[in-house]
């Protein structure tokens, strides 16, 4: 793609936004119906690709892909009417006589580029908000993905006109010919290196971004709490698509009263999901490519291997694998791991973890595990990251009514249910003055005039 076909596209879907179709709630409706229409007659290719890319099974691909945006395309429809209305707040005295509103306007042309570790989830999730939002969408998906790439290219330019939503394929040099455009809004999920790049090329055009990162994410567990379920919760958030989630536990800090049982209990749940020999299992997710491989492979050097370290270089499968005597000087911990390697450290004192994890960079997600609820409050609101659970994983993921986005490192904005269709909104200020009487007060005038609008305003 060269810079004269990227404009092209631009110009093409600004043209089509500029109608005014996208405006008309019943025509966004029509085009999210259609978008889950699509997903469900195409389903069992979507299966096959994600199975070809990541060797997902259905399961796994329904659960974490097709699952999620069913329901948020319902929450969507259902909700439209709400979030579409003109949102009425309070005018003060001073502005007697008239009324005030917000106004949600789409911003115009939007920019979505996907990452490739939940290839279809991430690059529908983020249209299904600018569409409800009444955007038209470019969609540049994950090049390491390609099966499912292909699949999202064939799919929506059988579904949709090509002026209002399309698929961008390519590499590196296609991202870089889009990025230079000026959009109206870009939506950029991946790693945080290549979100500065983003940020900086919109910067040239002012144009606005939402940046969905990563981060080091901790799992804490703390002395009082449930270890078999910690344990069980934790194995499940960490090695679902083979650690290659954002929000995955990237380590776990473990009080050190508590650290062998822990242990033992995860070595069990790891066995209990994936089997005695999870690189054999027909249905664990493969790492996405060889360069990843190496990379995850390399850090299995780190400290001591306690449970698993098999892989099948052919099928690139890495099994789920415990690495304890970690410390933050390992290679291990200087970067997000995104693979199934689960680093343990211990601690003995919440305060003192507190006041180390408020130096460093905020993660995309916390996790901790304890019953005190003093103790939770305590983590909670002393130490900043994007989103998380208290005696869980992943799960605020699947609440639409949670805004899940990243704060510093992890990044900015949020998006999931209404935030979705807020992210791709400009609100807009109106004030409807009166036209029966004017107030004289707010004109320069004499003693009195200075008198009624200071008390006014005081």
């Amino acid at each position: 793609m060269g810079k004269l076909e990227a404009a092209e596209i631009i110009d093409q879907h600004r043209t089509f936004f500029l109608t005014g179709k996208t405006l008309d709630p019943a025509f966004r409706k029509e085009q999210l119906t259609s978008l889950k229409g699509m997903l469900k007659s195409y389903q069992q290719e979507i299966y096959h690709a994600l199975k070809n890319d990541l060797n997902k099974s259905e399961y796994e691909a329904f659960t974490t892909e097709l699952g999620y945006l069913y329901t948020d395309i319902d929450f969507a429809l259902k909700h439209l009417k709400d979030w579409v209305s003109l949102e009425k707040v309070e005018t003060p005295l001073t502005h007697k006589g008239s009324k005030s509103y917000i106004q949600k306007e789409p911003y115009g042309v939007t920019l979505i580029m996907a990452p490739w570790n939940y290839p279809l989830h991430l690059a529908i999730a983020p249209a299904i908000g600018a569409i409800a939002a009444g955007n038209t969408v470019v969609l540049k998906p994950s090049e390491l993905t390609q099966s499912t790439s292909t699949i999202l290219a064939d799919m929506i330019r059988s579904t949709f006109d090509a002026s209002y939503f399309t698929v961008v394929e390519g590499a590196k040099d296609v991202s870089q010919q889009l990025l230079e455009q000026r959009w109206d809004y870009i939506f950029f999920t991946g790693s945080t290196n290549v979100g500065k790049i983003v940020m900086e090329q919109a910067s040239k055009h002012l144009t606005p971004v939402t940046l969905e990162l990563g981060g080091k994410s901790p799992a804490i567990v703390d002395q009082d709490a449930k270890i078999d379920l910690a344990a069980k919760r934790i194995v499940w958030g960490k090695f679902t698509n083979a650690g290659q989630t954002c929000v995955a536990p990237d380590y776990v800090y473990v009080h050190e009263k508590v650290k062998l049982k822990l242990l033992r209990a995860m070595k069990k749940h790891i066995k209990s999901l994936y089997g005695k020999k999870p690189v054999q299992n027909y249905d664990y997710v493969r790492i996405v490519n060889k360069q990843h491989f190496d990379r995850l492979n390399a850090f299995m050097t780190d400290g001591e291997i306690i449970h698993g370290g098999e892989i099948n270089e052919e099928k690139l499968t890495i099994e789920p694998t415990i690495l304890d005597k970690i410390n933050w000087d390992d290679a291990i911990m200087q970067e997000e791991i995104f693979g199934p390697l689960l680093p343990v450290m211990t601690f003995s004192s919440l305060d003192d973890l507190i006041s180390e994890m408020k130096e460093m960079e905020k993660p995309l997600a916390l996790y901790y595990f304890g019953e005190n609820e003093l103790k939770q409050q305590k983590l909670m609101l002393n130490v900043s990251f994007g989103g998380g659970c208290i005696n869980d994983t992943l799960y605020h993921l699947a609440n639409p009514h949670l805004p899940f986005g990243g704060v510093g490192n992890s990044g900015m904005g949020a998006y999931h249910g209404k935030y979705s269709f807020d992210t791709f909104s400009h609100r807009k200020s109106i004030l409807k003055q009166t036209t029966k009487f004017d107030i004289p007060f707010r004109y320069p005038g004499g003693r009195l005039a200075r008198a009624v609008i200071k008390r006014l305003m005081n």
